[in-house]
């Protein structure tokens, strides 16, 4: 009987420690993408993102696979954008330029995937669903 119950919290222990890292992810806290504005300029379209991180541990390296849609629903762009470093419980804003783009063409952004998220790959592996995306730009929505 001894046996048996020193076997199943053995069992039960080991359950424990399997299941940890994804009890963490499920509870990971949300990182925020925000796009936010639009700025025409003469060279082309100025683009703000703010970021958002409310955790406890800084997100470093970020960096974004985004591909932006015209309005015809064709793919006009991809790029690999480096926001990182995203220190913890802090917003912060990052500003990048589409040369030749018109703002006014521009119908979707799209986040295609993250080349990186955290030092490590496991980091990366959960970190797409950790990120929650919106747009204040008038009909121009940003998804992933």
């Amino acid at each position: 009987m001894l046996v048996r119950q020193i076997l199943l919290a053995t069992a039960t222990a080991t359950g424990l420690l399997l299941l940890a890292p994804f009890a963490r992810a499920q509870t990971a806290t949300p990182i925020g993408l925000e796009l936010n504005r639009l700025e025409a300029r003469q060279e082309g379209c100025r683009v703000w993102l703010v970021l958002r991180n409310p955790g406890e541990e800084a997100v470093d390296p970020l960096r974004l696979d985004l591909l932006v849609f015209g309005k015809d629903g064709v793919v006009s762009r991809r790029l690999a954008l480096d926001v990182g470093p995203l220190p913890a419980e802090k917003t912060m804003a990052r500003i990048f330029d589409l040369n030749g783009q018109n703002c006014d063409g521009i119908g979707t952004v799209l986040l295609n995937d993250l080349l990186a998220c955290g030092a490590s790959a496991e980091a990366r592996a959960g970190c797409l669903s950790r990120i929650t995306l919106g747009s204040r730009v008038e009909g121009v929505p940003f998804e992933k």
